[in-house]
């Protein structure tokens, strides 16, 4: 975050703040704004983030029914039965499921079913309770919606701030991952997304974006200010290729 510090907008001139792509939250963690908020298109994902502000109790409760082994793990990832689950129990699985599944990675089938092997960890933290307790706090302050990208922003308006933070576009064929969710992010929604910068940056809004260093990515936003960062790279099958890659942090300001 420190790598994306210098880039925010001045808060102070900012109305509100959106972050049309969830995942983990990092940079609304990171700014805590008054007035926020956070989307996604991932059902299971906004779910999970209500009950943490919603019902931090019932979800804590419901992680300590988790144990780190390889039978608990593929039966809580494959028996599935969300209709029979509380959204607390169901958010719990999905943390349950990201702590010990090979590298953190979200990933999910065509059909929607997430589909990452057992991780191997020795002792990972199920259930921060420290965390979550501080993440309850902040969400206080956000609403949380579950919709398409382009839904999510359509009253933004003049001084408000929005984050995007997309599936990035591909830079080899080895690195096409875009299986956040059962529909895929291609090269469709990456100029449907650069469409709706451009109508954000008409409405007057701060806008800031992350995405992948490719030919696609650098043509699409051509006229905004592009700047090279360092950033970790998170997910890689092999130990030397998780090292500092370079990204492109796009604004409009």
């Amino acid at each position: 975050m420190s790598v994306f510090a210098r880039h925010f907008p001045p808060m102070e001139s900012v109305r509100r703040y959106y972050e049309p792509f969830l995942g983990g939250a990092a940079v609304f963690f990171h700014l805590q704004p008054e007035k926020a908020i956070l989307s996604d298109s991932n059902h299971d994902l906004v779910e999970l983030y209500q009950v943490v502000r919603d019902d931090f109790d019932s979800l804590a409760a419901a992680l300590h029914t988790h144990t780190n082994t390889e039978q608990h793990f593929y039966r809580t990832r494959d028996e599935y039965r969300p209709e029979e689950m509380t959204p607390a129990q169901r958010a719990a699985r999905f943390i349950y499921l990201n702590k010990t599944c090979y590298n953190g990675l979200y990933r999910v089938n065509s059909r929607g079913l997430f589909n990452v092997p057992f991780g191997r960890y020795s002792s990972p933290k199920i259930c921060d309770i420290e965390g979550l307790h501080a993440a309850h706090l902040a969400l206080q302050r956000a609403d949380i919606v579950e919709a398409d990208f382009e839904a999510a922003v359509k009253y933004a308006a003049s001084k408000d701030f929005i984050y995007f933070d997309p599936p990035y576009q591909p830079i080899s064929r080895t690195s096409s991952f875009t299986a956040y969710t059962a529909s895929r992010f291609d090269e469709a929604e990456q100029s449907r997304l650069a469409s709706v910068v451009r109508k954000l940056s008409e409405r007057g809004c701060f806008v800031m974006l992350s995405n992948s260093n490719s030919p696609l990515i650098r043509e699409l936003y051509a006229d905004f200010a592009i700047n090279e960062v360092l950033a970790s790279r998170a997910i890689n099958s092999k130990a030397d290729g998780r090292g500092k890659i370079v990204e492109l942090l796009i604004k409009n300001y």
